[in-house]
């Protein structure tokens, strides 16, 4: 078999193929994955159906990987007559474009018409995410679905749709793709299992009435309530006046000290003195019985009738008191019902009462249910059918925007499409970024996405109106940093055009630009002088305060000394400063004496050497910036937020410059250049830079014999060469003839 031909083309650094075709498609999983841009990436922060990446998610952890990613594709080939449709999907899914000639084709479109004839659209020729999206639209009219779960809508009989209803009321429903909730075989088998459990407990109080209910169903259950309500208050009174008869020493603390009870006195009390709970039911006493009616604490005056009423009395008659002998005799008659109680199962249906719960045992509609639910499981291939055909519709809408985003990254380097990782626009600062991301992990981001190279941007994006908030991470590519800083304020607009206030709350200093690059040592030269200048005038300043302040206190204390010399006055000018202003401005003078020099010798290659001036105290900081932007890449930007980049996707000074766009003003805008405020200049700087511009060139004109007749002074001009060694001597001058000789005497 033919290995099929795959297209490449080149973008961010690296070859990227081309999926154009549906041959394409099918056989992508031949394609080595080490050509693939992107291995696996998260499924939220995306600019893709949610829901789609769901479906696509086949083990539900919210990542995507590669696997899955084909599995999808083998999907849409199997279904679709041409694959590559979804390519140039724009629009809804045509009931042409599914295959008929699979089993499985046949069946998704004949689902496909199911779902448009119940919305009322037989008659169409095409489905939409729309008509897919209510699943419980789509099934709404359904009475078997293919869940395992009936509704009484499934049923018609009368005593199923009630046996239905109670099930769902007592143990909970499960909720059906209609959107309502029914029972499934194990929720019915666990309503019949508390049915049962019930029934049987319940069945107890008619075998052992005597003994579980002394006073019949309602009156023993309002006896065991007074009992409970008051138990380990009777208990406490008992204890009390036993100790009593102990140590009667004990009885002024037993029924509540004086303090305690000043404190009682100094309240507003109300009616039913529901501060006095604390206190005992009664007045404490050796030997005493609880009493019931005279006596008793008003706070619980109305709960100790209760017990008289529906405990005391049915059980041992009337009486205006009881004996611990006779509590007891209460709580041993009680007993039994409580533990009965306590034992309790099948509570889930005791509100349908017994009657309800035998009369759904004795009859057959868990049979009936139970037969309902298994006609559903039978529809079950049909209903996923339906599933399949919102998978496919949303997948014919969205996988191809996805494989242009992992596969390769056609639509990031296109630039016709954004990218789905791309969350927004930023404006700030007279610019506006594109290479926008939404930051999940604040912390992971923040320790990666400064490998990438790139001049980063977080900001804290809110709609103070509705509560909106998201963090993002803008990559600055073109201009420079010199007006960027944390806690400047702009604008977010995300994808869906909505607006957010954004704040700069975190910069990773990168390379931006070469033009930034090419006047950096310009600008670290001038604030270099800034801080040296601002730092000296600070220390001037401070000493000279210190120098006042000394001097105010010798004449806050003259008093209190002899006639003393008047303190000095305070320096006007630090003499350090000037002394260090002069070295500084006199070592540039040099420098730039030198330089000029050096470029006005060249004479008609003066230009040439003005360029290689710059040259060489720009062109290092230019070389280094290259070298840096020639590497930016969004990898690391992408990985920090949960992607995994298989390659670098470098972000190039050109395509860069595509991303981040610099104000311009629009063309055929008109320009008044006129600024009312602007600051007036004084011109003497102006003057005497001229001045000493002019006199710098004439001086070095001069010096180097340019001006015929016209030179500078001897001692300005420079020395002749020294001759050189061995070279032939100037022949000598004749020497004078000489004198004639005297004559001998």
């Amino acid at each position: 078999m033919t290995a099929h031909s795959w297209r490449f083309y080149r973008a961010g650094g690296v070859d990227q193929v081309l999926l154009e075709t549906s041959d394409d498609l099918r056989n992508l999983a031949s394609l080595d994955q080490k050509l693939w841009v992107a291995l696996a990436c998260p499924t939220k922060g995306l600019e893709l159906d949610e829901k789609m990446l769901a479906l696509i998610d086949a083990d539900g952890d919210h990542r995507i990987r590669a696997p899955e990613v084909l599995g999808a594709v083998d999907f849409v080939c199997r279904l679709l007559r041409e694959p590559s449709d979804i390519l140039t999907a724009r629009g809804p899914l045509a009931l042409a474009a599914l295959r008929e000639d699979t089993a499985e084709g046949r069946a998704a479109l004949a689902s496909a018409r199911i779902i448009l004839a119940g919305l009322g659209k037989a008659q169409a020729t095409a489905i939409t995410v729309a008509d897919v999206s209510d699943q419980a639209k789509v099934f709404a009219d359904m009475p078997f679905n293919g869940d395992g779960i009936v509704t009484e809508a499934s049923t018609e009989d009368a005593a199923a749709q009630a046996t239905i209803k109670d099930a769902v009321a007592s143990v909970g429903g499960d909720l059906d793709r209609s959107g309502k909730d029914g029972v499934s075989l194990a929720r019915l088998d666990t309503f019949f299992a508390a049915c049962a459990a019930y029934s049987a407990w319940s069945a107890r109080a008619e075998a052992e009435a005597a003994t579980l209910l002394p006073l019949g169903a309602d009156g023993t259950a309002a006896a065991v309530a007074a009992v409970d309500a008051v138990r380990a208050k009777v208990g406490d009174f008992f204890a009390r006046v036993r100790f009593a008869d102990f140590d009667a020493r004990a009885l002024g603390t037993l029924n509540g000290t004086d303090a305690e009870v000043a404190t009682l006195s100094a309240r507003l009390l109300s009616a039913g003195c529901g501060e006095a709970e604390a206190f005992p039911l009664a007045h404490v006493e050796p030997g005493r019985a609880l009493p019931l009616t005279d006596g008793v604490n008003p706070a619980w005056s109305a709960r100790v009738a209760a017990l008289r009423d529906a405990a005391v009395t049915p059980l041992l008659g009337a009486r205006a008191s009881i004996t611990p002998a006779e509590w007891d005799t209460i709580e041993a008659r009680l007993a039994p019902y409580s533990a009965w109680q306590a034992g309790k199962a099948g509570a889930e249906v005791a509100a349908l009462g017994a009657a309800r719960v035998n009369e759904l045992l004795a009859g057959d509609t868990r049979a009936v249910v139970a037969a309902l639910i298994a006609k559903d499981e039978e529809r079950r291939a049909d209903a996923e059918a339906i599933a399949h055909v919102e998978r496919l519709v949303r997948y014919h809408a969205g996988l191809g925007t996805l494989l242009r985003n992992f596969v390769n990254f056609s639509d990031f380097y296109g630039r016709a499409e954004k990218a789905v990782f791309q969350a927004g626009k930023v404006y700030f600062d007279q610019r506006s970024c594109e290479l926008v991301v939404a930051v999940q992990d604040a912390g992971r981001h923040g320790s990666m996405a400064g490998l990438s190279g790139a001049y980063l941007a977080y900001l804290d994006c809110v709609r103070r109106h509705d509560g909106l908030k998201v963090q993002v991470c803008a990559a600055v590519t073109d201009g420079d940093s010199g007006n960027l800083m944390v806690g400047r304020n702009g604008l977010f607009y995300d994808r869906q055009g909505r607006d957010y206030d954004a704040t700069i709350t975190k910069l990773v200093s990168n390379p931006i630009s070469l033009r930034e690059a090419f006047w950096a040592p310009y600008v670290k030269g001038l604030r270099m002088i800034e801080d040296f200048v601002a730092k000296r005038a600070a220390a001037a300043d401070a000493k000279s305060d210190a120098l006042v302040a000394g001097a105010a206190e010798k004449a806050a204390n003259s008093d209190k000394t002899d006639a003393a010399a008047p303190p000095p006055a305070p320096a006007k000018i630090d003499i350090g400063t000037v002394a260090a202003l002069g070295v500084a401005v006199g070592g540039i003078m040099a420098a730039l004496g030198g330089i000029l020099q050096a470029v006005f010798g060249l004479g008609m290659w003066m230009p040439l050497g003005l360029v290689g001036m710059l040259l060489l105290i720009s062109g290092p900081s230019v070389f280094i910036a290259a070298l840096k932007l020639r590497k930016r890449n969004i990898g690391p930007i992408l990985d920090a937020d949960g992607w995994a980049l298989n390659t670098q996707a470098r972000v190039n000074i050109p395509f860069g410059r595509s991303l981040t766009q610099l104000a311009v003003l629009p063309a055929g805008a008109q320009r008044d250049l006129r600024d009312p405020f602007a600051q007036k200049r004084s011109p003497v700087p102006y003057v005497i830079g001229g001045v000493a511009l002019v006199g710098a060139v004439l001086f070095f004109v001069l010096r180097a014999g340019l001006i015929p007749g016209v030179s500078l002074p001897k001692a300005m001009m420079p020395e002749a060469p020294a001759a050189v060694e061995g070279a032939a001597a100037a022949p000598a001058a004749p020497a004078a003839p000489a004198a004639p000789a005297a004559p001998a005497p």
